[in-house]
């Protein structure tokens, strides 16, 4: 590396004492010089000149394929508003009208009511509970809820201990049991008949429940059935409690409850985090209300 920069040094004292003694030599590599740069320079801006002729040139040619566009679209507005119509109108009805929808997977879509379904009946006239089936119904469930395994209850939506249960509707909320009874309606025009399973209980028969670990969690006086605010139903299919929710019938016609439910302003046990009740409606702010009114939290 040493002997490159002496060579180098060496070079370039030769060249600047040759050009110090030699003014023709001095004068001709300047001239050379200016030559070169005056050509660096024209070719320069000759491609700064090209760049800008392009530049406009694809600018007109942007500005004109712009114009044809909006032409076009001028001469066709009237289609592309036929158009626009033809598909936001049949889809906003659709999403604002529509009767029918797959819920959970359901093989067969279960049609479902609007709002304003529940609101009519709830507005109109007193409704009247329901014909119950025959007791026998009641018992041959109870018989058959008994015979499965544990692990066969896990997709089961039953309660306990049916055939014992509080079926009687004048026991319920008058305001609640009109919510339920539209639900009840609703459903029964979609083809669903549903089936009060429970709904008062008692504090001695909550507390025999909890103590057994059947059905529930709540303690006597914790549970919203002790102020005739909370209802078990079940679906009714060929005379016999539909309960099995990997039965796609079975499950869409649970939703569907639910959905009602909401509607109606009650709460649905199938939504609940901790434990899916799916059989249970309950008007919660209100059941919260009767708790503390009665000292029970």
């Amino acid at each position: 590396m040493v002997w490159l920069a002496v060579t180098v040094s060496f070079l370039v004292f030769a060249v600047v004492a040759w050009l110090a003694m030699f003014p023709g030599a001095r004068d001709e590599a300047g001239g050379r010089a200016g030559r070169m740069l005056q050509r660096g320079s024209a070719f320069i801006e000759r491609l700064r000149r090209r760049a800008s002729q392009q530049t406009r040139e694809s600018g007109q040619e942007l500005r004109t394929k712009s114009a044809g566009y909006a032409r076009r679209v001028s001469r066709s507005k009237y289609f592309l508003i036929a158009a626009a119509v033809m598909v936001i109108v049949p889809v906003s009805l659709i999403l604002g009208l529509r009767q029918k929808v797959i819920l959970d997977g359901g093989t067969d879509p279960v049609p479902v009511a609007t709002s304003s379904q529940i609101r009519e009946l709830l507005e109109g006239e007193n409704l009247v509970p329901p014909e119950p089936p025959p007791p026998e119904v009641f018992v041959e469930a109870e018989r058959e809820l008994a015979q499965l395994s544990p692990s066969a209850r896990l997709s089961i939506a039953a309660p306990e201990e049916i055939v014992s249960a509080d079926r009687r509707w004048e026991q319920i909320d008058r305001d609640f049991r009109q919510r339920v009874l539209a639900i009840y309606k609703v459903m029964e025009g979609r083809g669903i008949k549903m089936v009060l399973v429970e709904g008062f209980r008692s504090a001695k028969r909550q507390a025999e429940l909890a103590a057994a670990g059947k059905a529930t969690r709540a303690g006597a006086g914790q549970s919203c059935h002790q102020y005739g605010l909370a209802v078990d139903s079940a679906p009714i299919r060929n005379g016999k409690l539909q309960w099995d929710m990997n039965d796609p019938w079975t499950r869409d016609a649970y939703h569907l409850y639910g959905q009602l439910a909401q509607e109606a302003g009650l709460e649905w046990g199938g939504s609940w985090r901790s434990i899916k009740d799916y059989v249970h409606l309950e008007q919660k702010d209100r059941c919260r209300a009767a708790r503390r009114a009665a000292g029970a939290g």
